[in-house]
C-alpha cells in the first residue's frame, strides 16, 4: 500500500530584525540627558561642596577672631583691669558701667566677625561663579561639539557635495543616532542623485544614434535634386525638428554631466571665455540688430574651461534671442569683485515680473507661458547654467532690469 507523501513544510520564519536591535536595559543607555544630568549635578555637587569648605573655613577664622578675651586682669600691689579690644571700659567704672559696656564691646566684635565672614563668604562665591562658567562653558562646548560637526557637513551637502558623511564617533546617544541617521539620508539622496544622472546620461546616448541617423536620411533625401517640392519642404521642417531634438539630448547630457562637483581645475580666465561666447553669438546678434559690448577685466578661477564657456554662451545667446526689436543691446562684463570673479550679462528686451526670475532656471521654463514650440532654444540654458555655476563653488542670480530686460551675474571663487 502506498504511503501518501507528506505536504511540505512551511518554510521557516525569518529570525533577522531589520531593525535597530534594542538594548537590554534602555534606561541605562548613555542618553543626552542622563549625561547632562550627570555633569551638571555632579559640578552643583563640587561646587557646593568647595562653598561649605570655604565657608566652613571662613567661620572657623571667625570664631577664632570673635573669641579673644575683650580685658585681662593685671595683678600686682593694686588689681587693674585692662582691655586693648574694649577702650570703653575701665576700672574705673562703676559695676553697672563697666558690665553694660563689656556688652556692647561684645556685640561690636561679634559684627565685625559676621561682616568679616558675609564679605569673604561673597569674594568665594564670586570667585566659584567664575570657575563654574568657564568649567560649564567649555563642557557645554565639548558635549554640542557633534552639532557643530552635522551643522558643517550639512553646509557642505548643501554646496552639492553629496558624498560627505558624519561618521560620528562617541557614545551612543541621541546626536549619534541623529549623525547616523542623517549619514543614512546623505547615502539615500547620493544614490538617487546618481541613478538619476545616470539615467540622463544614458537615455540622452541612447537618442543620440537615431537622431544622428534619421538627419543622415534626411540630408540625403534634401540633396536629391529630382525631389518633389513638397518633399524638400517637409524635409527641411522634419530636419529643423531632429536638429532641436539634439539640441535638446545634448542639453540633458550636459546637465547631468554639470550637476557633480568639478574634479580636474585648471586656471580659467573669465574675460577670454566670454569673448569667446561673443565672437560665436556676434553673427546671430548683427542679423538681429542687436549691438554686444562691455569691457571685460581679467579674472582668473579655477576649473573647467568648457563648461565655463558654456555658461557665457547661454548667458549671451539668451541675452541677444530675448531682446527688443529695435535698438537692442547686450553688456558683458567681467571684474574681480571681493575677492572673486564677476561675470556680469545685462540686457534690453521685455520686462520680466520679479516673481518669474526664479523660474527661468527650471529645466524647459522660459518666460511667460511660452514653453514649447520655440525657435530660441530647448529651455536648458540657464539651467545648465546654474548647474555649472554651483559645481564650480559659485552661484548665480538674475535681475529684472528697470525698463526690460534682464541682468544675469555670475560669481565664483578666485
Amino acid at each position: 500500500m502506498a504511503t501518501t507523501p507528506a505536504p511540505p513544510k512551511a518554510p521557516p520564519k525569518p529570525t533577522w530584525d531589520p531593525r535597530r536591535p534594542e538594548a537590554p536595559f534602555p534606561w541605562l543607555r548613555p542618553t543626552i540627558r542622563i549625561r547632562l544630568t550627570l555633569l551638571y549635578g555632579g559640578m552643583f555637587l563640587i561646587a557646593g561642596i568647595l562653598l561649605l569648605s570655604i565657608i566652613y573655613l571662613l567661620a572657623a577664622q571667625a570664631i577664632n577672631t570673635g573669641s579673644e578675651p575683650l580685658f585681662k586682669i593685671v595683678g600686682g600691689e593694686e588689681i587693674k583691669v585692662t582691655s586693648e579690644t574694649c577702650r570703653a571700659a575701665n576700672a574705673s567704672q562703676q559695676l553697672n558701667e563697666f558690665n553694660e559696656a563689656i556688652a556692647n564691646c561684645i556685640d561690636h566684635q561679634r559684627q565685625v566677625a559676621l561682616d568679616n565672614l558675609l564679605s569673604r563668604s561673597l569674594l568665594a562665591l564670586l570667585g566659584l561663579a567664575v570657575i563654574a562658567f568657564a568649567f560649564g562653558y567649555a563642557m557645554a562646548g565639548r558635549v554640542l561639539s557633534p552639532l557643530g560637526r552635522i551643522t558643517r557637513t550639512a553646509r557642505a551637502v548643501a554646496g552639492s557635495d553629496l558624498s560627505r558623511r558624519i561618521e560620528l564617533d562617541g557614545p551612543d546617544d541621541e546626536l549619534k543616532e541623529l549623525a547616523d541617521t542623517f549619514d543614512d539620508m546623505l547615502e539615500r539622496l547620493q544614490r538617487a542623485f546618481t541613478a538619476q544622472q545616470r539615467f540622463v546620461g544614458n537615455a540622452s546616448h541612447e537618442l543620440r544614434t537615431p537622431l544622428a541617423i534619421n538627419r543622415t536620411l534626411l540630408e540625403v533625401h534634401l540633396s536629391d535634386p529630382a525631389a518633389p517640392v513638397e518633399l524638400q519642404q517637409l524635409g527641411r521642417t522634419l530636419l529643423a525638428t531632429n536638429e532641436r531634438s539634439e539640441q535638446l539630448v545634448e542639453g540633458l547630457l550636459l546637465l547631468a554631466r554639470s550637476d557633480n562637483q568639478i574634479v580636474e581645475r585648471k586656471p580659467v580666465d573669465l574675460a577670454e571665455v566670454a569673448s569667446q561666447a561673443v565672437d560665436q553669438v556676434r553673427g546671430e546678434a548683427e542679423a538681429k540688430g542687436v549691438e554686444v559690448r562691455g569691457e571685460r577685466a581679467a579674472a582668473v578661477v579655477q576649473g573647467n574651461g568648457v563648461l565655463l564657456e558654456r555658461i557665457a554662451l547661454n548667458l549671451v545667446q539668451n541675452a541677444v534671442r530675448y531682446n527688443v526689436a529695435q535698438d537692442g543691446w547686450v553688456e558683458v562684463t567681467t571684474e574681480i569683485r571681493n575677492v572673486q570673479a564677476v561675470l556680469t550679462v545685462s540686457n534690453t528686451g521685455p520686462v520680466v515680473p520679479a516673481y518669474e526670475v526664479d523660474n527661468l532656471f527650471e529645466p524647459f521654463r522660459r518666460l511667460r507661458t511660452e514653453r514649447t514650440g520655440s525657435d530660441k532654444g530647448v529651455g536648458l540654458g540657464l539651467s545648465i547654467a546654474r548647474s555649472v555655476a554651483r559645481a564650480h563653488g559659485g552661484h548665480i542670480v538674475a535681475e529684472p532690469r528697470e525698463g526690460g530686460g534682464l541682468v544675469m551675474r555670475v560669481t565664483l571663487p578666485v
